[in-house]
This record gives structure tokens, sequence and C-alpha cells, in this order.
């Protein structure tokens, strides 16, 4: 009898240690999951600002056009995590495992939808001549509004890839899934610091490196030289015919400087305060 009783207690005991092994409802937005999600978003932002330094000073973009890209990106990211995050605890479950499998899907089949969504965008965009929802232009001067229109169209991108990922995750393939991916865990604290931060922190820095491309205003096909010796440095594009002008002459390799001869469109002009160019972006 008496080791009936005890067998008992070690079988409650034990189901209790398997609770307090996961997450449980509400753990994603207590305390310390609020500081990991925070500490995650200074991180994976700071990326953004290690990437603009890694561009090509003659390309780099001005601080207020890089503010003006890259929080589109974090607000859209920002909806996407806050959907996880509630959607993880509607479901039946520990749910970091459920925030984990929906991260995974976004970052792999929804960065998918996410390119497609904003190559269709800028189709409609140029068709319509809507130049304000063209990504990574915002007039001359750079203009709130032509931001706010892009954020926007950026944010319905998100919320379209959100909703055809939540559909993915609805079979119950998953529930398998799930208790497969944190079975080696045994530490609540740990699993929500893999599953919101340790994981999220390198995929959001490769993913935003990524998407920031697809943000900002391409440059291609563009070629440098020096127009004088008192010129400044300008950018002609081949394919639309205009320049682009910079403050500061940067060293260039001779093979870069173009002459009359290599290229008979691009001809040597003397510099005039009062002259324009033919297009400044």
């Amino acid at each position: 009898m008496n080791y009936d009783t005890n067998s008992s207690a070690s079988v409650v005991e034990s189901g209790e240690s398997v609770k307090e092994l996961h997450c449980s409802s509400g753990d994603l937005l207590g305390a310390f999951g609020l500081f990991v999600q925070a500490l995650l978003a200074f991180l994976a932002f700071t990326c953004l600002i290690v990437k603009r330094y890694c561009e090509p000073k003659s390309s780099r973009r001005p601080w207020k056009i890089w503010f003006f890209d890259t929080s589109k990106q974090a607000l859209g990211a920002a909806v996407i995590h806050f959907a996880n995050v509630f959607l993880a605890d509607m479901f039946t479950g520990d749910p970091c495992t459920w925030y984990f499998i929906s991260f995974l899907l976004d970052s792999t089949a929804g960065l998918l939808v996410i390119y497609l969504g904003l190559k269709l965008t800028q189709i409609l965009a140029h068709r319509s001549t809507c130049k304000s929802l063209y990504f990574g232009e915002y007039g001359e001067p750079p203009q709130c509004n032509a931001w706010v229109g892009q954020t926007a169209l950026y944010i319905i991108v998100m919320i379209v890839e959100k909703l055809l990922m939540t559909f993915l995750v609805l079979p119950s393939f998953w529930v398998k899934v799930r208790k497969f991916i944190m079975t080696p865990i045994k530490d609540p604290r740990l699993e929500l610091a893999i599953v919101m931060f340790i994981v999220p922190l390198i995929v959001n820095a490769i993913l935003f490196w990524v998407v920031d491309n697809f943000l900002k205003r391409s440059i291609t096909q563009t070629k440098t030289m020096y127009v004088s010796s008192e010129d400044h440095k300008v950018k002609y594009f081949r394919s639309s015919d205009q320049v682009k002008c910079y403050n500061r002459i940067e060293k260039i390799e001779e093979s870069d400087v173009l002459s009359a001869e290599e290229d008979g469109d691009v001809r040597q002009r003397h510099y005039d305060p009062s002259e324009r160019l033919i297009s400044v972006k």
C-alpha cells in the first residue's frame, strides 16, 4: 500500500516537471520574453546599420533615405512578429514551439511570397506610373508621404504573407514536428531564448540584409568617370541616359575612367554652378 502511494506521488511530480520543461501560455509576453524580444529587435536592426557602412561610398544612402528604407522593414517585421506571438498563444500546446514553426515558415516559404509580392506591387506601380510607390524613390527632396505609401504597401504584402503561412501551419503534421524539435530542451527559459532570440537573431540578420536590397533603389549598369579635373564625379546610366552627381570625388581605377573613344554617348562637360545635370537622383 505504501508502495502504491509513493508511486502515485512520483507520477504526479513527474507530470508537473514535464509541464515545467516547456513554455506555457503567457510566457512569450512575460518579463523575460519581452526582454529577449527587445534585445532581438535592437541587434537585428543594428545589422542594417552595419550593412549601410558595407555599401560602397559612391552609392551609400544618406541617413534619411536609409531610415526611410529600413523603417519599412522594421514595421513589417514587427507586424509579423506580434502576429506570431498572438497565434502561438491561440494554438493548443507549448507556445514556444508554435512560434518557432511559424517563424521558420516566414523565413523560408514566406520570404518567397514577400519577394513575389514586392515584385508584383512594383509592376503595378510602374504600370500606373505612381512614382510615390516606387520602392526607394521619395522625391527630391525626400517626402514623407511617399514613405507612408510605400510602408503601407509593404505591410499589406506582409499581412498577405502571414495569412498564407498561417494556413500552412494548420495541418496536424506540425504537431509531431513541434514535439520533436524541442524534446532535448529541459528548461523553459532556455527554450524561450532559443526560439525567440538565438535562432531569430541569426536568421533575421540574413533576412534583413536580403530584404533591404528589395526595398532600396537599385543602381545598375553604371560606370564612374572624371569629367574634368575641376568637375564633380558623376554616374552615367546607359539605359536611361542619366547621370548622378556626388559631392566628393572618390579615387577610381584607371579601367573605370571612360573616354569619348570608349563610349560616344559619354562626353566631357565643364562644370558650371548654374548648370543642372540631365537628371539627379
